[in-house]
């Protein structure tokens, strides 16, 4: 079952979605039968089950960036996102508060950069992480910095780009994912915005990969043991 304290409820195959606060995705939560949705054929096999559909997605994107516009409106904001996972999560969130700025008093000026963090091989978090691409990170001295993110585990992997950032002064770091996962080692660490918390499992789609497979998923999913087999490097 999905829950939150406040009033969205997910039973059975029926939705209803108000949301206000944070999303959790119970531990014992079934999911959706894959037969309820279309997805790609040749992910056929590989998938247990849909965790969340991408139409309730889009609904909790909207009402995150409903939040941020709330928190940051009229500053002009640089949108630091994590590649390669997080592109689709950034690409509407950022369209959805451009929408809500156009339509408001309060204008948002946004800036949009790219970083790469690895650290993972297959479905293991490895000890080291590496940080690659965006512009120069000075230039973020004196800016409001939005990171956008598509998933925290254990916080750790958040925590050293944080670390690497805040070397530069920047005004105010704000973080948004649309996942956080319960871990049995969790750090403490929580993003500002998230969009569900769910159980410790290793999940595909909406941009979420698997040695860079699934992305073209527009449901989040539960990889199989065969889909993992299949797709190992």
């Amino acid at each position: 079952m999905l829950y939150q304290n406040t009033d969205f409820y997910v039973q059975h195959h029926e939705v209803v979605l108000t949301v206000l606060f944070d999303i959790q995705i119970s531990d014992n939560w079934p999911g959706y039968s894959l037969d309820l949705f279309t997805y790609p054929q040749h992910y056929y096999g590989d998938l247990e089950y849909v965790l969340i559909p991408h139409g309730i997605i889009v609904d909790r994107t909207e009402r995150l960036a409903k939040d941020i516009m709330q928190d940051i409106g009229d500053n002009d904001i640089v949108v630091l996102c994590v590649l390669k996972g997080g592109y689709k999560f950034c690409a509407d969130l950022v369209e959805h508060i451009k929408n809500l700025s156009r339509n408001s008093e309060r204008f948002i000026s946004m800036k949009v950069d790219f970083v790469r963090l690895k650290s993972y091989h297959n479905d293991q978090s490895m000890q080291d992480m590496q940080i690659t691409g965006g512009d120069d990170l000075s230039k973020l001295t004196g800016k409001n910095v939005l990171i956008v993110e598509d998933i925290v585990g254990t916080g750790r992997t958040m925590k050293v780009l944080l670390n690497n950032i805040e070397k530069y002064k920047p005004k105010m770091i704000k973080v948004a994912s649309l996942l956080v996962k319960r871990t049995s080692r969790p750090d403490g660490y929580r993003p500002d915005y998230y969009g569900f918390e769910i159980p410790d499992l290793f999940v595909v789609g909406y941009a979420l990969d698997y040695n860079e497979h699934f992305r073209d998923l527009n449901h989040i999913c539960v990889i199989n043991d065969h889909g993992k087999a299949k797709y190992r490097v």
